[in-house]
């Protein structure tokens, strides 16, 4: 979940055709943070797990529950025993806001991302 706007569309189109409950698992962490590596996600503040827990973003995209797989599954997901926090495996800042490189311009007072550029010499 990104913004939440396709999920509230497909929880509309499940509810219409008749589901008298749904229950969304997402096999992914809430995605928390921008990613400067490659995939075009929004500005931190667009992200709708940056500012809303998930009973709150079950109610916004209209489920009866939500779940998120844990950074940990994800990483057994992948064969891992779990994440090593002090040097992850794997790029995982859309999710945990661990960056393998220092960004610059980069404001996090206020949620929002100035500049997407990775600090020189990183």
């Amino acid at each position: 979940i990104v913004r939440g706007t396709t999920s509230t569309k497909i929880v509309a189109m499940v509810r219409a055709a008749g589901a008298s409950a749904v229950h969304m698992r997402i096999a992914s962490p809430p995605t928390m943070n921008s990613c400067f590596y490659g995939v075009d996600t929004p500005e931190r503040g667009e992200l709708l797990a940056s500012s809303h827990s998930v009973e709150e973003m079950a109610q916004l995209i209209g489920v009866d529950s939500l779940s998120f797989l844990s950074i940990d599954g994800l990483y057994r997901a992948v064969g891992e025993a779990k994440r090593n926090h002090g040097s992850p495996q794997f790029c995982d800042a859309c999710f945990s806001g661990d960056y393998p490189t220092a960004l610059r311009d980069r404001d996090d007072g206020d949620g929002q991302v100035r500049l997407s550029g990775m600090q020189e010499g990183s």
